[in-house]
């Protein structure tokens, strides 16, 4: 027997719930951790900065199992204030004591949004992106730290935050769509009507977490977004938004946009400031990048113009969740628009 499912808005205490109890296995923080251009662009950021950590008392937002608190003692911090909501913070007690760092850094446990610190603190660390940057709003949670714990002229790492996005075409979708037109010769079955259904299943709304081959970005990327962590408000965060315009560099068809960030650390000589990547372009990183599916393919030939405006607001259904709207045209083709989102697994959405 089926019945309809229909999607009802969490509360905000059961949102929190299910975001904090996903950090609490060990998965993800191998993920993390073993994410090498993460962890190590994160190391070399702290070290550095070692002028404007050493002698400081540091304020680590999600700290997790604690690397950079471990990190900025490494870089000289007097204090580290390891702030963690999720039961992890027990394992980065452990990691402390065992790094025989306990004397200068604190783990506390609870959300930096209602932990009470006995001081000021004059550097910021987070690790705070999610998918397509935004996904889990953690970057509320480092603006309300910045408000009340940082003092002027503090430092925050990373300071900036900047959005992509390019045109691509997934072959790999296409190879699944053509499939049901060779079922005939394999079995004697005509199945070419499932294609349509296919393609609604496949090319849907929702935002695809997934590595993009260079091969498949069909133009430049073009900037939409860029956040300056310094003087961004939690206002600003509900809704980023930007236009952006590409050119196609060949002949082919495109079947999605591809979304995806870089970070900037500064560092004490400007020119060597350090980027975190996420662009298809660059080594692989545990965020991928954010796929968007059109409902059907569009053919391009070189310098096709692709442009657009692409807004990101936080869900209906969960205020940590991310949606993407993009409003494009490509070449002389209609304006099309559509909104994305991400996913819902936890089932406890549902009702």
């Amino acid at each position: 027997m089926s019945h309809l499912v229909k999607k009802r808005k969490l509360d905000k205490t059961r949102q929190e719930r299910l975001y904090f109890d996903s950090y609490t296995d060990v998965t993800i923080h191998e993920e993390m951790i073993a994410d090498h251009v993460r962890t190590n662009t994160y190391r070399m950021a702290i070290l550095r900065n070692s002028e404007s950590i050493r002698g400081k008392v540091v304020l680590d937002v999600g700290a997790g199992t604690g690397v950079l608190s471990v990190f900025c003692v490494q870089a000289g911090a007097k204090k580290v204030y390891a702030v963690e909501a999720c039961s992890i913070a027990e394992q980065a007690v452990r990691i402390v004591e065992q790094n025989d760092m306990a004397d200068r850094i604190e783990v506390i446990r609870g959300t930096v949004e209602t932990v009470d610190l006995p001081e000021k603190v004059e550097v910021i660390v987070s690790e705070w992106m999610g998918y397509a940057l935004l996904h889990e709003s953690m970057l509320n949670s480092v603006l309300y730290a910045r408000d009340k714990w940082l003092k002027p002229g503090g430092v925050i790492l990373p300071s900036k935050a900047e959005l992509y996005v390019a045109p691509i075409g997934d072959p790999v979708v296409e190879e699944r769509l053509n499939f049901w037109y060779t079922v005939k010769d394999q079995y004697g079955v005509d199945m070419s009507c499932m294609s349509d259904f296919a393609r609604r299943c496949l090319m849907n709304s929702d935002i695809t977490v997934n590595s993009v081959t260079v091969e498949d970005v069909l133009s430049h990327p073009a900037r939409f977004a860029e956040l300056d962590l310094y003087s961004v408000t939690v206002e600003q965060l509900r809704s980023v938004r930007g236009e952006f315009r590409c050119e196609s560099f060949g002949s082919a068809a495109v079947n999605a946009f591809c979304v995806f960030f870089t970070v900037t650390f500064p560092c004490p000589d400007p020119p060597h400031a350090l980027l975190l990547s996420t662009s298809p372009f660059k080594p692989e990183t545990h965020w991928k990048q954010a796929v968007l599916y059109l409902d059907a393919p569009v053919d391009v030939v070189q310098d096709t113009a692709v442009r657009g405006e692409i807004s990101m607001f936080p869900s209906e259904e969960s205020a940590r969740h991310i949606c993407i709207h993009v409003d494009y045209a490509i070449g002389e083709h209609k304006r099309q628009s559509k909104t994305f989102s991400i996913p819902d697994w936890s089932g406890e959405a549902q009702s």
